[in-house]
C-alpha cells in the first residue's frame, strides 16, 4: 500500500509496509524538516521531473562499511600522488549542479530536479548536508554530496568528470574515520566493486538508530 502525504503535517508510515519495490509514500513537501525526519526514519525521496514526490525505504539496503572499501594497487597510486586535491563543503552547490546534469550510461535525464537542488542546499545551510570536492589543477572535477545522520552518511550522488575523480571521493569519505556506514541506498556495478554490499532494512535501521 503506497501512503499518501498531507503538506501539513510531516510523518511517515512505518517503513515495514513499502512495496516490494520500496516505493512507501507519495506527495508532501521537500522541507528540510520533513527531509530530515526521512532520513532519519531510513526514507529517501526518488522521482523524476514532473512526478509528484515519491519516497522510498527499499527492503534491502546498499552500503559500504568504511573498513572494506575495496582500494585497487592503481587507485593507491592515485591516493598517494598528488594528482587530486580533496576538499569538503568548499562548493557544495557546484557538486549537486554537476551530479544533476553529468551525463550516466544507460541514463536518460536526472532525477536531482531542480526543487531537489534546491531543498539539499537548504539543508547544506542548515548543517545537514555535506559535499566532498575532488580537484584538478584547480578545477573541480568530481565528487559527492549526501547527508550526516549520526555517524550514517546518506549518500545522494556523485560525479566524475575524469577518470577516478569519484572514487577518490568516496575513498577520502570512507577514510575521514567520521562514519560507521556509507549508505549509496541502491546498487550498481561501480559500487560493489568498491565493495558495497546489501543489507537488511531492518539492520540498517538499525545501525542508523544507534551510530
Amino acid at each position: 500500500m503506497v501512503f499518501r502525504l498531507l503538506d501539513h503535517q510531516i510523518i511517515f508510515p512505518d517503513t515495514a509496509l513499502a512495496e516490494a519495490d520500496g516505493l512507501l509514500a507519495i506527495g508532501g513537501d521537500l522541507s528540510v524538516d520533513r527531509l530530515i525526519l526521512a532520513y532519519q526514519s531510513g526514507i529517501f525521496p526518488w522521482f523524476s521531473e514532473g512526478d509528484p514526490i515519491l519516497w522510498y525505504a527499499p527492503h534491502e539496503r546498499c552500503v559500504i562499511f568504511p573498513q572494506k572499501i575495496k582500494v585497487s594497487k592503481s587507485m593507491k597510486k592515485v591516493l598517494n600522488s598528488s594528482v587530486f586535491i580533496v576538499t569538503t563543503n568548499l562548493a557544495f552547490d557546484k557538486v549537486i549542479m554537476n551530479c544533476a546534469n553529468t551525463a550516466r550510461k544507460d541514463q536518460d535525464g536526472t532525477w536531482i530536479t531542480n526543487d531537489m537542488q534546491q531543498a539539499y542546499i537548504n539543508l547544506h545551510q542548515k548543517g545537514f548536508a555535506h559535499s566532498v570536492e575532488v580537484w584538478q589543477n584547480e578545477k573541480l572535477v568530481g565528487g559527492l554530496y549526501g547527508l550526516k545522520i549520526g555517524k550514517v552518511f546518506c549518500g545522494e550522488s556523485m560525479f566524475s568528470l575524469v577518470s577516478n575523480a569519484s572514487k577518490m571521493a568516496l575513498i577520502y569519505l570512507c577514510q575521514t574515520n567520521q562514519y560507521d556506514l556509507i549508505d549509496c541506498q541502491l546498487p550498481n556495478d561501480h559500487l560493489m566493486s568498491l565493495g558495497a554490499e546489501m543489507i537488511s532494512r531492518k539492520n540498517y535501521l538499525r545501525i542508523l538508530k544507534t551510530s
